[in-house]
């Protein structure tokens, strides 16, 4: 029962989590494409999209920072800078934090799965001697019940260790490179926020 558990919430979580990458990846790449056409950066901080894209969330948190930086009168452009480039960086590990969240399960489920089913090789094995001494005949048809069970739970284990291990692997390659585009975008939007700082 437990192996069979394992293997529902990790195909439930292989399909969900790819399907939710594709949709983030075209929401970025749609708001980003608009978002280098906008010219006044403040008129996005009341964008509802904007707080529903990843890449909308980090370009908030540099704008967010910009503007409490021109606010105070005789600011410093590098500590401004500086500042803005922290919010950015904050924002964008978070995204990616925030993304990866449901990976760890898939992680555990690839070390945890084949012990499971070994356990479940044990307890079959067991209750094949169990049923032989009971009965006092080592027939295959007394054996081959326990097993059966243990060869089951063996094969379980493995069917769900497998995909959960290469489903990982894949998707934190995924997320990673997910999070070097955001970083992309990032520093493009840092760069953008300091020249007009300079500007000013």
């Amino acid at each position: 029962i437990v192996g069979a558990v394992f293997v529902c919430i990790a195909v439930a979580i292989i399909v969900g989590f790819s399907l939710r990458m594709r949709k983030v990846r075209r929401e970025c790449a749609a708001y980003e494409r608009s978002f280098w056409k906008v010219r006044n950066l403040a008129s996005l901080q009341g964008d509802e999209e904007s707080g529903e894209v990843a890449s909308g969330r980090v370009a908030l948190a540099g704008i967010e920072e910009w503007q409490r930086a021109v606010s105070v009168a005789g600011f410093s452009v590098n500590g401004a800078r500086e500042r803005i480039g922290v919010a950015l960086d904050g924002a964008v590990a978070e995204e990616a934090e925030s993304l990866g969240a449901r990976l760890t399960f898939l992680a555990t489920t690839g070390a945890v799965a084949p012990f499971v089913g070994l356990f479940g090789t044990v307890w079959g094995i067991m209750n094949s001697f169990f049923q032989i001494g009971q009965q006092q005949n080592s027939s295959l048809a007394v054996v081959a019940p326990g097993i059966s069970e243990a060869l089951f739970a063996t094969a379980l284990g493995l069917f769900a260790a497998i995909p959960a291990v290469i489903a990982y692997n894949r998707f934190s390659k995924n997320v990673d490179q997910f999070e070097g585009r955001l970083q992309r975008f990032a520093d493009r939007f840092h760069a953008l926020v300091s020249s007009r700082l300079e500007q000013r």
